[in-house]
């Protein structure tokens, strides 16, 4: 097999300067010499190169409507060396008045494949950067890069994502395609080449944040640019927190926030739930309706960020002799959890901008440290008191009644606003992987491991909050991995499969293997059952045992998997209502706080579980789950998470909900609410969260969000916060109505 290694390819014609260390591998304009060029549902109109309005000479390719029309390159013999490349360049336009979503492939000639998929925006040609071996934001430790494109060495750069592996020695073609457009999309390359250093690479995440926490790559109205500009702001908002909350002292509502209209129901001194009228509602302790507004991880240790082995992203770190060093910390989140997967950074020395944005605001001026004499300034520690009247007052003046989950747990304490609080079961016992175990394998409640945890967690987090008439609940773990995402009956049948995979030495393998053998008797039962040849039942006992997947003809096998996974799920949540009844018998457990789940679990957490909370990263919360089936269950339902994000205002990463500007988050949250309410099932909305995450990732697994209501120099969004106060007021004004309407 012929080889074409670097040198010795031709570097025919180009228009725009190349990067120190690119090689170009063949003018696209003029490819005919050096590669074949093969098109499927897309095509090149016109043989001649076009100049575009910059000077820059590139050809048309057009991809029609169809599943994935695709150009594919490929050398006219032997395959490429790319062995001494780091990234494979394009330099590439779209022609169209909007951005185009392509799909890179490179193939190996022994069929695998390296995939890269680029968000190319309108506008003029630009040099997309892939790099050649699996790389992402992560191994710079972020779940989201800076913005792209950006201007390096006088040339517009948008580097990409990869994910696989090929051969470099032996790469047999290049595709870019488009998936499945509605009409034809056009786009214009000029030429595909080699980087050969990462240079411009490492220039992308250099100085990338500055002193306060936030992006240096972009403008946007909240971002401060000195200490005086954080207090001025802080004593205009005192002002305006001053009146809104005097406009709250106003309202008809009891000492926890409960509406003073309508029928009253019966007070019994703690948060209960009650069905009136075909509508759900929480009862404060005076015996009063209670929709739940809240917001999730009001804390002020959200803004610490992993600096060790990365300090030249950050632009202005304190040095060890200046007051803000008090904010360093050491700490390691090397879980081995799916959610730390192709992270780099995750150990090791951090600083919370976050708590030294804080000081900034709430201390005196202390001058930085000069070379051998530090700082002539007490010792800092963060005003606490003050971070945490400050933040109850903003929930309160922004219409919020609620002190949602991983939040500070002084702020309940206060007695100024109801709280939630999260039951984490940790332990040695016995765990399920389902496929989708992003924050960890399922626990296994067959196992006495289990129960004896959960009897620890729940006696440690009631202990102090058992007679508290102001904690509404406990939440029972957060985002559990009841199946894997998807219709795809493994994934549907996660848990059960998971389980058949085990040994015997897991609880719960032994628990489904004691079913199906009351069930069938003997191997021959189960075999006919389930169309498969089971000549003994002890080869089901062995380890990586693959079940059938369901089967029209073999109805029982879905039948089996569904009993074995509702079986699971009662266990699950009667063990932890079991104990909370013993240690927590006043408060109210709210549920699993679903990501992912089955029938099954839904079921049994509305058996034993006072509240069905749900994940919701969706624009209405009837887009996440089928209510008319939990309406079947009765049971009252809480949104325990739910968010819409921008990339205009800092962090690179817009959460799992992106709305295209700052301006379109304050509406999307005024629908959400509408339709929350909407729904009589739905007692409550929790935002997450409080704090914008990190720019350059937070330390439990890289996240940087633009989730907040505050940025990370503690600055709100004055637009947004504005907007969710008039919709918090508005639901209220209208759950009031709703109360004071005479009965049919």
């Amino acid at each position: 097999m012929v080889r074409r290694t670097l040198p010795a390819v031709f570097a025919l014609l180009f228009s725009s300067p190349l990067l120190a260390g690119q090689q170009t591998l063949f003018s696209f304009v003029r490819p005919a010499s050096v590669v074949n060029v093969a098109t499927e549902d897309a095509g090149m109109p016109q043989y001649n190169a076009e100049q575009t309005a910059e000077g820059e000479v590139l050809r048309r390719v057009v991809f029609n409507p169809a599943q994935r029309p695709t150009l594919r390159l490929s050398p006219q013999s032997g395959v490429w060396d790319w062995s001494g490349g780091q990234f494979l360049t394009l330099r590439l336009q779209s022609a169209m008045d909007w951005a185009l979503t392509v799909d890179v492939m490179v193939q190996g000639s022994d069929g695998r494949t390296l995939t890269s998929r680029i968000d190319l925006p309108a506008g003029p040609a630009q040099t997309v950067m892939v790099p050649l071996t699996a790389s992402s934001p992560l191994s710079q430790g972020m779940r989201a890069g800076p913005p792209m494109p950006w201007n390096h060495g006088g040339q517009r750069l948008l580097l990409t994502s990869s994910a696989g592996a090929v051969d470099l020695k032996q790469v047999a073609s290049v595709s870019l395609s488009i998936p499945n457009p509605k009409v034809a999309q056009n786009l214009l390359i000029e030429r595909v080449g080699i980087q050969d250093d990462d240079q411009a690479y490492k220039a992308a995440y250099h100085e990338l944040i500055d002193a306060y926490g936030q992006s240096t790559r972009g403008h946007w109205p909240e971002k401060v640019a000195n200490d005086e500009q954080l207090k001025a702001a802080d004593a205009r908002e005192q002002q305006q927190l001053k009146g809104w909350l005097a406009e709250r002292g106003k309202q008809q509502l009891d000492a926890y926030g409960g509406l003073l209209a309508g029928p009253a129901f019966e007070a019994k001194g703690f948060f209960r739930t009650e069905k009136r009228d075909g509508r759900w509602y929480l009862v404060t302790p005076e015996g009063h309706p209670f929709y739940s507004l809240g917001v999730n991880a009001v804390a002020a240790d959200g803004g610490r960020t992993y600096v060790a082995g990365r300090e030249g992203m950050f632009k202005a770190l304190p040095g060890e002799g200046d007051a803000l060093a008090a904010f360093y910390g050491d700490g390691n989140n090397d879980d081995g959890n799916p959610s730390s997967q192709g992270r780099n950074f995750k150990q090791g020395r951090w600083f919370d901008f976050y708590a030294a944005n804080l000081q900034r605001t709430y201390g005196k001026p202390c001058p930085p440290a000069v070379e051998g004499q530090p700082a002539n300034c007490p010792p800092l520690a963060l005003d606490t008191a003050r971070w945490q009247a400050h933040a109850l007052d903003r929930l309160q003046a922004w219409g919020f009644n609620t002190v949602g989950n991983w939040s500070e747990p002084a702020l309940g304490q206060a007695r100024r606003m109801p709280y939630t609080l999260p039951l984490s079961i940790v332990g040695d016992y016995a765990s399920i992987s389902t496929g989708m175990d992003w924050w960890g394998r399922m626990p296994d409640p067959f196992d006495p491991r289990f129960a004896m945890a959960t009897e620890r967690a729940v006696a440690i987090a009631a202990r102090d909050h058992r007679d508290d008439p102001w904690l509404i609940g406990y939440f029972a773990d957060n985002e559990l991995a009841w199946a894997a995402p998807g219709s795809d009956p493994k994934a549907r049948y996660g848990l059960a499969y998971g389980t058949l995979r085990l040994t015997t030495d897991v609880p719960a393998k032994r628990a489904f293997l004691k079913q199906l053998r009351d069930k069938y008797r003997n191997q021959e039962g189960l075999s006919k059952a389930w169309g498969i040849e089971l000549t003994a039942w002890e080869l089901m006992e062995d380890p990586g045992f693959e079940a059938p997947l369901p089967d029209p003809e073999h109805p029982e096998i879905e039948r089996d998997y569904q009993h074995f996974q509702q079986v699971f799920a009662e266990t699950y949540f009667r063990t932890i209502a079991d104990s909370l009844k013993w240690h927590a018998p006043n408060h109210l457990l709210l549920g699993g706080r679903y990501a992912v789940s089955t029938p099954e679990a839904v079921k049994a957490c509305a058996e034993f579980c006072d509240v069905l909370s749900f994940n919701f990263y969706t624009l209405k919360p009837q887009d996440g789950y089928d209510f008319a089936r939990l309406a079947e269950l009765d049971k009252p339902v809480l949104v325990s998470e739910f968010q819409f994000g921008s990339r205009d205002r800092g962090p690179f990463w817009p959460g799992p909900l992106e709305v295209a500007r700052e301006e379109d988050r304050g509406p999307a949250y005024g629908n959400f609410l509408k339709a929350a309410l909407a729904q009589p099932m739905i007692v409550g909305a929790h935002w997450f969260q409080y704090l914008d995450q990190p720019a350059s990732g937070r330390l439990l697994d890289g996240e940087n969000g633009h989730l907040g209501l505050v940025a990370i120099t503690d600055m709100p969004y004055p637009g947004f916060v504005d907007a969710v106060r008039k919709s918090n007021l508005q639901a209220m004004s209208q759950l009031r109505a709703q109360l004071e309407e005479p009965a049919p």
